[in-house]
């Protein structure tokens, strides 16, 4: 099943953060728990992981592009791995 992934809040006056870098490439299984990308607000960076088992598909955006909360950073396959 394929999910949008979106961007967490992760501290109360967040609005939007930078995509840093990808962890997984198109076609890259990852594991729940596992970074899958890493963002960058005013405050904090922080690794982001994976919520389920999967694959990624797709990026929505590109790394160094700011991203709204809510917003989507990548598609995953959550019934892909192995």
């Amino acid at each position: 099943m394929r999910v949008h992934v979106k961007l967490p809040k992760i501290g109360m006056t967040m609005e939007e953060a930078t995509v840093v870098r990808f962890f997984k490439q198109p076609g890259e299984h990852f594991r729940r728990g596992e970074p899958i990308y890493e963002i960058e607000t005013e405050k904090i960076s922080q690794e982001v992981g994976a919520t389920d088992d999967g694959v990624m598909v797709e990026h929505a955006v590109a790394e160094g592009e700011n991203v709204a909360v809510g917003g989507y950073v990548c598609v995953v396959d959550v019934g892909g791995a192995p």
